[in-house]
């Protein structure tokens, strides 16, 4: 089986490094892993990391699944059927575009303070620059004159949303929340996973009540970590 990771950021980028957390997925879990550094990531060139710039959910999406597409055809060891997908904020969003817009490929996902809906997000974070940014593109607000964004920019921000996408979701989700989150309001997935239970999805939520974006108390990523295979284990 496969586990594909998008990283967060979504400007920044998965270094061919030591990472304990799939480490562990692949010597416990005997997953293969794939991570996939999306048009945007940094290392590429400053017109391949602006590319994202007003089509988050778009291009980013469509390298996620490029790269899995080439990996089940190249190495035939990989099980089609068993393709699952684990992410954190901008991963997590990715991972609820996939399950959303690519049903039948993802048959499972593991979410970490996701963004699932950037028209609700957008009043509640701290970093509403990027709310605006990645779904209206460069120069898409003026940040010297402070305003709410208006009723056609929420609603492009919705279209951008993994929320836009939720009644195709069929995968089992976990969704795992820092209560302290204040990058990723913790109502982001709250809001995900009581519409995927609504739809009868399986799903399970873990609520972290003293961890902010990362997940990085000791107690809770060990936590979280063990959860993450478990669900794997089951659905995968």
């Amino acid at each position: 089986p496969l586990i594909v990771v998008p990283h967060g950021g979504p400007h920044s980028c998965t270094a061919t490094g030591y990472i304990p957390s799939y480490s562990y997925l692949c010597r416990h879990g005997k997953y293969a892993i794939l991570h996939v550094n999306y048009r945007g990531s940094t290392g590429f060139g400053q017109a391949a990391l602006e590319s994202l710039a007003g089509t988050a959910g778009i291009l980013d999406v469509k390298d996620v699944v490029h790269a899995v597409e080439r990996v089940l055809e190249s190495y035939s060891q990989i099980d089609p059927s068993r393709v699952g997908i684990c992410g954190g904020s901008h991963g997590g969003y990715l991972a609820g575009h996939c399950i959303g817009q690519y049903p039948d490929l993802f048959k499972v996902a593991a979410m970490r303070n996701p963004v699932t809906n950037i028209a609700t997000m957008v009043s509640a974070t701290d970093i509403a620059d990027w709310c605006y940014i990645e779904t209206l593109g460069p120069g898409g607000y003026d940040w010297n004159s402070f305003r709410g964004p208006t009723r056609e920019e929420l609603g492009v921000m919705f279209d951008a949303s993994p929320i836009a996408h939720v009644d195709n979701v069929k995968a089992p989700t976990l969704v795992a929340l820092g209560m302290s989150d204040r990058r990723v309001p913790p109502s982001q997935g709250l809001e995900y996973y009581h519409t995927l239970r609504s739809k009868g999805v399986r799903t399970k939520l873990l609520v972290y009540e003293k961890d902010g974006h990362a997940i990085d108390r000791v107690a809770s990523e060990a936590d979280h970590w063990i959860n993450i295979k478990r669900w794997f284990d089951e659905h995968l």
